[in-house]
């Protein structure tokens, strides 16, 4: 595919994304490239280019466990990596993270008072896809790029995991999450739906929501392994 704003990162992207882009939405990606290629002359786009397919390398349908689904890349300086909720370490927790984090130790482990924010990388390589439905976004400007095409992509992406993947778990957190449902088999797949981490809803049902125990109990149901969502902090 000839690109140019998308060109480093698709270099590095895994042969069965590269197939089932070529094959699916190939005049989607180029729109997309054209797109980016005009915005950054004027602006600054995040993640960095190296880091716009990231949430996908070294996964396909095949060894995916669980889909957590988020709605942009975060817009400030040097928190944006390419996977949905997540942020480098050393970056400060924004406060969506850190309730993910206050989830995580109520179900699992209530005398722990902090967790590192490499553990999402640490999810990512057990099969964890944090997939944000547009995948870029002007710096400093929420939700920028949600009409340049990344929505067509992702959606396709869901439905690949549905259709391909084998009994995974799709973590749906608020309304925008949550219209994804019905591109999932959930005859299939187990569906966790909820209110988002952000501090506006968190209290009103995230917290001790449990999907990280649930999502578990479905694998040990299928005779799966589970997700050490803490690693070797348990």
């Amino acid at each position: 595919m000839n690109l140019t704003y998308l060109a480093q990162d698709w270099d590095s992207l895994d042969n069965y994304w590269k197939d089932f882009f070529y094959n699916n939405c190939h005049n989607t990606i180029l729109e997309i490239d054209r797109e980016l290629t005009l915005i950054s002359k004027n602006s600054i786009i995040y993640p960095p280019k190296s880091k716009i397919f990231y949430a996908l390398s070294g996964l396909n349908p095949a060894n995916i466990k669980v889909v957590i689904i988020g709605q942009d890349p975060y817009h400030g300086e040097n928190q944006a990596n390419g996977l949905a909720f997540a942020v480098n370490h050393g970056t400060t927790l924004p406060p969506s993270l850190k309730n993910i984090f206050k989830e995580l130790i109520l179900e699992f482990n209530p005398i722990l008072t902090e967790l590192n924010a490499s553990l999402l990388e640490n999810w990512k390589s057990q099969g964890v896809l944090l997939l944000n439905s547009t995948l870029t976004v002007i710096k400093d400007k929420a939700n920028s790029l949600a009409k340049i095409g990344w929505q067509t992509v992702t959606d396709k992406i869901i439905q690949e995991i549905s259709t391909s993947g084998k009994n995974c778990v799709f973590i749906l957190w608020g309304n925008y999450a949550r219209n994804k449902k019905s591109l999932i088999d959930s005859s299939k797949h187990l569906i966790l739906e909820g209110v988002h981490p952000s501090p506006l809803s968190a209290s009103r049902g995230f917290f001790g929501c449990n999907h990280f125990k649930l999502a578990n109990e479905y694998f040990a149901n299928q005779k799966q392994a589970p997700v050490n969502w803490l690693n070797n902090t348990l």
